[in-house]
């Protein structure tokens, strides 16, 4: 009786239609391999140091041989240096008029590029634009004649275990086909603010960088950029920039020369199960506001340091991650809406976004921390005192941040666990600024009663906001 079961569900199975796989990839690596080049790239290397004078001596003088082989160990720099670097890669061209695509740290500080086509024809590259932040560079050549060009897929349209092919320049062998599956998407390898990489088990090594990945429609649905190797070489982990960010980023520079992403101006941070329930959320997803930047476009819609963004711009944010990839692909001067959740409901808002500049793209550094511990309040593993002047110059703490300065710090405690550190600032707890011990306490004796696990603190820690929830367990 047990076996009827399986016998119909491998009945069925068996009418169901199988994926079609190609026994072979010989009819569609010729009609792609025309449109992939090598890329070689030329830097000049500085001039060499000036020589010191070695003593001169009779020839055939038993001190020549040994003052030479001295010199050459003890001042390596005054051996003449190679004047040229190179280095190779792979790009892919986009247009018949000779735009190719390819990594920015393939053509990092060049000073020549020169592109090989697949029939061996070489002709020198210029850039059109980089982008470093996302690894993507546009280069132009000039040709005699229309070139054999490819296309951008949407990476959409490909599942995990798709068969692709990636095609490149692996160790300067030329034109290499190499086939594996789409073994992940959306990776985070922490090489930039953008990462949202395609995982592949298509062999990828060193030449392969700014090489199209292909579908079997032989779209291009990746640019492959990076490996994780213990060895240097391939090991069956690949990353490709997918296709739906390095379209417009390469869109970007071919217009303007430049990439022009959008702004919002707030600092984010992840929303973990607790933060989540000590806001009253249902799950943890979004992203947590922990500073707004003054003047931003932010600032102008009235979002606030504690609100989580679950929406922009239509698009939901499910990780802290995906809101500055989909700011960045929002156009500068666009309205949107964005959803939030403040003060345990939630709430829509409407931002005019602005433009990234680089000032507000990097975070300025802030004064280290210094001095000695007095006696505080203590407060779940924190002693706590309020603000004075004496603080603010022992720990140097800036003129416009307010609140409770953690002056002592059991090393045992969760605060120090999640890295909160003596002289980082209480501003709010629950959502609410604080400027004594006595109000915290207060909070924390509503925030049991209420049933509430956790509460919510939030730090400025040498000038940088940043949220941590804190079990309230007695």
């Amino acid at each position: 009786m047990k076996a009827a079961p399986l016998a119909l569900l491998l009945a069925l199975l068996a009418a169901a239609p199988a994926q079609a796989h190609p026994d072979s990839f010989a009819d569609l690596a010729p009609d792609l391999i025309p449109a992939v080049v090598h890329i070689s790239m030329i830097r000049e290397r500085a001039p060499a140091q000036q020589r010191l004078p070695m003593p001169e001596f009779p020839e055939g003088s038993p001190f020549q041989e040994f003052f030479e082989e001295f010199f050459q160990h003890r001042f390596p720099h005054n051996r003449q240096p190679a004047p040229r670097e190179r280095s190779l890669g792979s790009g892919f061209i986009l247009s018949p008029e000779g735009l190719i695509a390819t990594n920015d740290h393939v053509i990092e500080e060049a000073d020549q590029i020169e592109v090989t086509l697949s029939d061996g024809m070489k002709l020198p590259a210029e850039i059109v634009g980089r982008d470093p932040k996302t690894d993507l560079a546009l280069l132009k050549v000039e040709a005699d004649a229309a070139l054999p060009f490819v296309s951008f897929g949407d990476e959409a349209d490909i599942r995990v275990g798709d068969w692709v092919i990636a095609i490149g320049n692996p160790f300067g062998l030329g034109s290499t086909v190499t086939a594996g599956i789409v073994s992940g998407f959306n990776r985070d390898i922490n090489s930039g603010p953008y990462d949202r990489f395609i995982q592949t088990d298509a062999a990828i090594n060193w030449g392969n960088s700014g090489g199209p990945l292909f579908d079997l429609h032989g779209q291009v649905i990746g640019i492959n950029t990076k490996i994780l190797s213990p060895s240097g070489g391939s090991v069956g982990i690949g990353f490709a920039i997918p296709a739906s960010i390095a379209a417009g980023v390469i869109d970007q520079l071919r217009e303007y020369g430049e990439t022009r992403r959008g702004w919002l101006g707030v600092r984010i941070q992840e929303v973990s199960e607790e933060i989540a329930a000590s806001l009253g959320m249902d799950e943890a997803r979004g992203a947590l506001v922990s500073s707004v930047t003054p003047d931003s476009p932010a600032a102008a819609a009235d979002i606030r340091p504690g609100d989580v963004i679950l929406r922009f711009a239509e698009r939901r944010v499910e990780k802290m991650r995906d809101l500055p990839l989909i700011v960045a692909e929002t156009s500068a001067d666009r309205r949107v809406g964005i959803d939030l959740w403040r003060n345990g409901a939630p709430l829509r808002l409407e931002a005019r976004i602005g433009r990234l500049e680089e000032e507000y793209a990097a975070l300025e550094d802030a004064p280290a921390l210094a001095g000695d511990a007095q006696e505080t309040d203590q407060i779940l593993g924190m002693g706590l005192a309020p603000m004075s002047d004496m603080l603010r110059e022992r720990f140097g703490i800036g003129a416009d941040v307010s609140g409770i300065v953690v002056e002592e710090l059991d090393f045992d405690s969760e605060a120090a666990e999640k890295d909160v550190r003596p002289g980082d600032v209480i501003v709010q707890v629950g959502q609410k600024p604080v400027a004594t011990p006595a109000e915290v306490r207060t909070y924390i004796r509503q925030a049991r009663r209420e049933g509430r696990s956790a509460a919510l603190f939030l730090f400025n820690s040498r000038g940088a906001a940043y949220f941590v929830a804190l079990q309230l367990e007695e």
